[in-house]
């Protein structure tokens, strides 16, 4: 099933670049890597995909990449109902979930401990040892 809607993907998105690789990832201006032996491949292959057709090529904050994420999802979903493909609600809340857990970790204070803030040029900020 992954091949058949890879080989309509290619030929319905000749503008884009499928190959393969050893993880999925969208690579601005116009390759997607997908790795054909995944079973969730094609949730991801439409998620890459989604990625590619919203123009995600750059982000400056954390906040922004986590949008972007949520945004090809929900891109996603609008290509599955078109093409017909079954998405599963638990695997792309588990795939959000990692940028989730990495936002979390990546904003605490390494000397204190509490929550950081980043501000606009994707620098982050203690409230408590910045005082």
């Amino acid at each position: 099933m992954a091949n058949s809607l890879l080989d309509s993907l290619k030929k319905i998105y000749p503008d884009f670049i499928f190959k393969s690789g050893k993880k999925f990832s969208f690579r601005p201006p116009r390759t997607i890597y997908y790795l054909e032996s995944d079973p969730n491949f094609n949730s991801l292959i439409l998620h890459e995909l989604g990625h590619a057709l919203l123009g995600h090529n750059d982000f400056t904050t954390d906040i922004e990449r986590l949008k972007m994420e949520r945004a090809a999802w929900e891109k996603a979903r609008e290509l599955a109902k078109k093409y017909d493909v079954p998405l599963d609600d638990e695997l792309i809340e588990t795939e959000l979930d990692t940028y989730r857990d990495w936002l979390h970790q990546k904003s605490r204070c390494k000397k204190c401990g509490l929550t950081r803030y980043q501000t606009p040029d994707g620098i982050y900020h203690c409230p408590h040892c910045e005082r």
